[in-house]
């Protein structure tokens, strides 16, 4: 489980380190940095798939996903008695992501390349990865330590080996220098990262996917864009919680049964409700009915991952759905860590009213994104190496 994210200059993110539980809910205004931490969320998933570098590219690269206010704030400038301006840069540029969680901590630190006659003078380099044993980065702690394209890892005998010392620049090491037999711990961390999931924005529009019979195959994993929704409850029907997928149907739609339609191998979903004559297929639904469907499927799978995010998981649904969506939230987590991020007001009671609910309110003071309270949630250790 994670217990600690910690994001360092990235938009409104200049220095945000937040505790975490196993049911998290991140709320806070518009505008307050929400989806930030969660496409920085994604940005750290993608270290363990080789392609972080590209993401910051997709982003509008480097310069582009920067804090833009100044380095520091003076008292003045906090104060409003003094206009909030730039100083002479202290610091290298740097977009810093890591996390701590029970057993294993990991970071990594993307800057510029020094100024030179290359047309790619603005490609994100990675400047360092760590990789530690515990919640907190000491230096006895360190298993796997990358400084530019030097990658060592600690032997039993608390010396170093010098894994390579050729590494690419926009090459992580949790996919190019992941050995078995040298870094088990990068390889098990590796495929926990690997393991996240994300889910954003279901398509549920006249013309989604999850609309029209999809061919059929076991589904353990509902895709990021739910077209394969029958297979995935199929699924659950056959190999998963077979009862709990009743018992979530049941308490946001009393009288209501699913079941999956099998022609040649194209799979069609259809729900049988309380007062109609035939059962309607994906085609009929509403567009909430059909989002909460998606859920449901997402949150009961057979394979529950290491951490699973849900950004506004409310869009589309009625509000009196939200109370059955924190209760289905609710159960999910007791065999997965789930963030929630969202401003629904009525899902965030909700979800308050789930054992073990841990809420985290973003404020944005001077452009930067702040936790509300935040001694209250208790005090939290970060350390950044140096490059």
């Amino acid at each position: 489980m994670l217990t600690t994210v910690a994001i360092s200059n990235y938009r409104s993110l200049r220095d945000l380190v937040v505790p975490l539980q196993k049911l998290n809910v991140v709320t806070g205004s518009n505008g307050s940095g929400k989806s930030n931490l969660y496409r920085a969320l994604r940005l750290l998933a993608d270290t363990a798939q080789g392609r972080v570098v590209s993401s910051v590219a997709r982003e509008g690269g480097l310069q582009s996903t920067l804090w833009a206010g100044p380095e520091s704030f003076s008292r003045s400038m906090k104060s409003g008695d003094h206009p909030i301006q730039g100083t002479r840069r202290k610091h290298p540029i740097t977009l810093r992501l890591g996390f701590a969680g029970d057993e294993y901590g990991y970071l990594i630190d993307l800057g510029l390349p020094p100024p030179g006659l290359s047309a790619f003078s603005l490609d994100p380099q990675i400047k360092r990865e760590c990789i530690w044993h515990g919640s907190v980065l000491r230096p006895s702690a360190m298993l796997v330590d990358r400084k530019g394209p030097l990658v060592q890892i600690r032997r039993e005998d608390n010396t170093w080996n010098v894994v390579t010392d050729c590494l690419s620049n926009f090459d992580s090491m949790m996919t190019h220098v992941s050995d078995p037999r040298n870094a088990p711990e990068m390889l098990t961390l590796r495929e926990s990262i690997r393991n996240w999931r994300f889910y954003d924005h279901f398509r549920t529009d006249a013309d989604a996917p999850v609309r029209s019979p999809q061919v059929g195959t076991l589904t353990p994993i509902l895709g990021n864009d739910g077209s394969d929704l029958a297979a995935a409850i199929q699924t659950i029907h056959e190999i998963g919680a077979s009862d709990l997928l009743g018992v979530a149907i049941e308490d946001a739609f009393p009288g209501s049964r699913v079941s999956v339609e099998n022609t040649e191998g194209r799979f069609a979903l259809t729900m049988a409700q309380h007062g109609l004559l035939r059962p309607l297929g994906t085609a009929e639904l509403s567009d909430g009915t059909l989002r909460y469907l998606l859920w449901i499927a997402a949150l009961l799978t057979p394979r529950p991952p290491a951490v699973m995010v849900l950004n506004e998981p409310e869009t589309s649904l009625h509000p009196d759905l939200l109370g059955a969506l924190a209760r289905l939230i609710g159960r999910a987590s007791e065999r997965t860590q789930i963030i929630v991020v969202t401003h629904a007001t009525r899902l965030i009671s909700a979800l308050a009213e789930q054992s073990g609910c841990h809420s985290i309110t973003l404020k944005k003071i001077l452009g930067e994104t702040t936790i509300a309270d935040a001694g209250k949630l208790g005090a939290v250790t970060w350390h950044w190496p140096g490059r």
